[in-house]
C-alpha cells in the first residue's frame, strides 16, 4: 500500500470522490458509489472504517439497515444488486435482531424516509430509544405515525416535514440545535394547525432558515430575537390577516433572504412595513394576485425596511392578467428600484411591470445598478415594443457585468448609427426579446453577431407562429455569421503559421 494512503485526510478524500459516482438507477437498485465503498471497506483494516462512514453515512429509508438482519436478509437481497421488498405479514423483530439492526445506525448522518410500510418491524424498541444517534439531516416524504420518535436525535440539524404534525412540538423540543426547518405543507393548513405552527417555531432557539407557511406575529417576533437566522421563506394560504395594531416594530439585524409565496401581496405588506431588515440582501415574491394597488404598497414597504446599500437580489412575480392598468400616468415599477443601488439581479414579472419603460429610462436604471448581472422585465400583458436597438446598446454602455437580458425589443426599428456600430459588450450571454415583431431578419442578425458576441442565439416568446418563425430564422443566420467568423480565424491562424 502506497504510504499516502495512510494519511487519513488524503484517504477520506479519495472514498469523498468515490461516493459522488453518479449512474442511472431503477427503482430498488444499488448505486455504484455505494457497490464500491462496500468492496473498499472489505479491502484492508484501514480503509474499513471511513469506507463504512460513508457507506451508511446517507440513507434512503431503512430498508439496508434491516438488510443486517439474518432472518430478513434473503426476503431483502433476493435479486443480486437490488433490493425490492414488502414486509407485510412479517413478524416484528425481535431483541437479538435489533441488535443487528442497529449495528451501523450510529454511522448515518442523513435519513430520508420514502414511505413507512417497515416501521411495524421496530414495534419493540422503547419509546425513548434515538436509533440515530448522531443524526444530522431528517427528511420525511412520508409521516412515520407512531413511531416519530424513534427518528429524533439530539444532534438533528436540518429537518424536511411534508405538513403540519401534531408532534411538531415533539420534534423542535427533542431537537434543541435544529437549525434548518422546511414544512412544506401540500393544501392549505388550517387554523388550528397554524397556531401549532406559531407556537413551535417559538421554541427553536438556533435556527438558521425557515422554510413554513405563514406565521403570526408572536412567532415574527420571536424570529427577530434569533441572532443566528439568516433566511425565512414563507408559502401557503393567508387565513387571519396580521393585526397590525397589536404589533411592536421588530428589526431583523442578522435576515438575509426573505421569500413568499403567497395568495395576495397584503401579508407581505403588514410584514414589511412593521419591521426592518437592515442587512437583506434577496428579497422574492410570487403572488398569485397581484393589483396595483398592491404593488404600488409593496414597493413602498421594501424601500421603508431595509437599506438601499444592501438588497442585491429582488424577484416579484404574479402571472394573474385580470389587473386593470394604472390610472396614474406617471406610475412605472422600475423607478421604485433606482435606489437599490447594489443590485445585481433584479425581476419583475407581473401585470404593468413594463408600463411607459422607453429608451430614457432603461438608461437611467442601468445607470443606476452599476453592478447588475441579470434584468428580467417580463410583462404578462404584450404592449408595444419601446425599448429600440440604439437605446438598448446605449444602456447596455452602463452595464459591463450584465449577462442576462429579458426584455420586449423594438426589432422593427433598426436604428443603429455609425458610432454604435464599433460597441461590442461581450458579457451578455443570454438575450430574450420576449414576443417581438421583427422585419428585417439580416439585419437584425448582422446587429446581434456584431454588438453581442456572446450571445449564441436569441431567446423569443411563443405567441404568434409569424414571430417564432422570424427569430427562428434570425438565430439561423447568427449561427452561420459565427460558423464563417469561426472559419476565417481559423484559415488566418493557418496562413499566419505558414
Amino acid at each position: 500500500m502506497h504510504r499516502a494512503l495512510l494519511v487519513s485526510e488524503i484517504l477520506l478524500d479519495i472514498f469523498a470522490h468515490v461516493n459522488t459516482i453518479l449512474d442511472l438507477l431503477s427503482y430498488g437498485e444499488i448505486s455504484l458509489a455505494r457497490k464500491s465503498l462496500a468492496t473498499l471497506a472489505t479491502t484492508c483494516r484501514t480503509f474499513h472504517e471511513p469506507a463504512m462512514d460513508l457507506l451508511w453515512a446517507d440513507m434512503h429509508g431503512i430498508v439496508p439497515l434491516l438488510g443486517c438482519v439474518t432472518r430478513l436478509h434473503p426476503m431483502i437481497y433476493h435479486h443480486a444488486g437490488r433490493y425490492t421488498w414488502y414486509s407485510e405479514g412479517i413478524d416484528p423483530l425481535c431483541e437479538h435482531e435489533i441488535r443487528q439492526f442497529l449495528r451501523h445506525a450510529h454511522r448515518v448522518r442523513s435519513l430520508q424516509i420514502p414511505f413507512d410500510n417497515h416501521f411495524h418491524l421496530l414495534s419493540v424498541l422503547p419509546i425513548k430509544t434515538f436509533i440515530f444517534p448522531k443524526l444530522l439531516s431528517l427528511s420525511m416524504v412520508q409521516y412515520p405515525t407512531g413511531y416519530l420518535h424513534l427518528f429524533l436525535s439530539p444532534t438533528l440539524r436540518r429537518c424536511f416535514l411534508p405538513l403540519i404534525h401534531p408532534d411538531l412540538k415533539l420534534i423542535v423540543t427533542c431537537c434543541a440545535t435544529l437549525e434548518d426547518l422546511t414544512i412544506k405543507a401540500p393544501c392549505q393548513s388550517t387554523a388550528d394547525e397554524l397556531s401549532l405552527l406559531s407556537d413551535s417555531i417559538r421554541l427553536c432557539k438556533r435556527l438558521v432558515t425557515l422554510y413554513c407557511p405563514p406565521l403570526d406575529w408572536a412567532a415574527w417576533k420571536h424570529l427577530s430575537n434569533l441572532p443566528t437566522l439568516l433566511s425565512v421563506a414563507i408559502c401557503g394560504e393567508v387565513l387571519c390577516p396580521l393585526d397590525t395594531d397589536n404589533f411592536v416594530f421588530t428589526r431583523f439585524l442578522n435576515i438575509t433572504t426573505l421569500s413568499f409565496h403567497v395568495t395576495t401581496a397584503s401579508y407581505v405588506i403588514a410584514v414589511m412595513r412593521n419591521s426592518a431588515f437592515p442587512s437583506l440582501k434577496e428579497f422574492k415574491m410570487i403572488a398569485r394576485v397581484l393589483p396595483w394597488e398592491d404593488a404600488e404598497q409593496l414597493f413602498h414597504a421594501l424601500l421603508q425596511c431595509t437599506t438601499c446599500q444592501t438588497l442585491q437580489h429582488i424577484d416579484i412575480l404574479s402571472r394573474d392578467q385580470g389587473v386593470p392598468e394604472p390610472s396614474d400616468s406617471s406610475s412605472t415599477p422600475i423607478t421604485q428600484f433606482l435606489g437599490f443601488t447594489q443590485l445585481r439581479t433584479l425581476q419583475l414579472a407581473f401585470p404593468h411591470c413594463c408600463i411607459r419603460l422607453d429608451n430614457h429610462l432603461l438608461l437611467k436604471a442601468l445607470s443606476s445598478w452599476p453592478h447588475i448581472r441579470s434584468l428580467k422585465l417580463e410583462d404578462p400583458y404584450l404592449r408595444p415594443a419601446t425599448i429600440t436597438f440604439c437605446g438598448l446598446f446605449t444602456a447596455l454602455r452602463q452595464s459591463p457585468h450584465l449577462h442576462t437580458l429579458h426584455v420586449l425589443i423594438d426589432a422593427l426599428n433598426t436604428d443603429i448609427g455609425p458610432q454604435a456600430e464599433s460597441f461590442q459588450h461581450t458579457s451578455l450571454q443570454t438575450l430574450d426579446v420576449r414576443s417581438s415583431h421583427i422585419a428585417d431578419r439580416e439585419a437584425v442578425a448582422y446587429i446581434l453577431f456584431s454588438m453581442l458576441p456572446s450571445v449564441e442565439s436569441v431567446i423569443y416568446g411563443s405567441s404568434g407562429h409569424h414571430i417564432r418563425y422570424a427569430w427562428q430564422e434570425v438565430n439561423r443566420r447568427l449561427q452561420s455569421l459565427k460558423s464563417s467568423a469561426a472559419l476565417g480565424r481559423r484559415i488566418t491562424g493557418e496562413t499566419a503559421g505558414c
